[in-house]
């Protein structure tokens, strides 16, 4: 008898000791860690509880993606004419690196038509070079061959003019090989 007694008191001291220790907010909150039916809480970051000390972290839907992309138009509205001012730094975050790509923009002045829209991908290497030429992802349809070639020329040509970028040591590094997609779209009033 003094022997079960002994053992639910050692039992029950442990499950207290382990319920006292602070409990240590992950520092990665939004990173998803793999989770078993036999886990004693929710795997997801946004889940809260009364009976849980600590604060409630939810997730935040961050505004770029695993896909970097980019709309670069020929003629930027008053408002986001700032976002087409090349900086005069180093390129230390994206915000930097968009407004870089929108400065070097040229549209083509020869076989333009006003509206089209013209996607490429690509990826920097950490040099700030690029890795093989950009890829034609998509093109306005019922556009003549000659006005697509005039426009994939001007986006190569206005790329090239850039290069290399001057990236900071740890925008290179986080930007090396990820995909930029970028639609530029040509919304010049042409023939009037």
């Amino acid at each position: 008898m003094w022997r079960g007694i002994f053992f639910f008191t050692l039992l029950a001291l442990s499950i207290v000791a382990a319920d006292a220790r602070p409990r240590q907010i992950n520092p990665i909150p939004f990173a998803h860690e793999p989770c078993s039916v036999l886990d004693y809480r929710p795997c997801t970051p946004s889940y809260c509880s009364p009976l849980e000390p600590g604060p409630c972290i939810p997730e935040i839907d961050y505004p770029y993606g695993q896909n970097l992309q980019l709309i670069i138009q020929s003629v930027p509205s008053e408002a986001d004419r700032a976002k087409y001012q090349k900086p005069d730094h180093d390129l230390d975050t994206i915000g930097d690196l968009f407004a870089e790509l929108r400065s070097c923009w040229s549209p083509p002045s020869d076989n333009a038509r006003a509206g089209m829209q013209m996607s490429v991908r690509f990826s920097f290497n950490k040099a700030g070079g690029l890795i093989g030429p950009p890829r034609l992802t998509y093109a306005t349809t019922g556009v003549p061959a000659e006005t697509r070639t005039s426009y994939l020329n001007a986006i190569n040509s206005s790329l090239k003019a850039c290069l290399p970028l001057k990236f900071t040591g740890g925008l290179g590094g986080a930007l090396a090989g990820r995909p930029i997609a970028i639609r530029y779209v040509d919304n010049r009033e042409l023939g009037k």
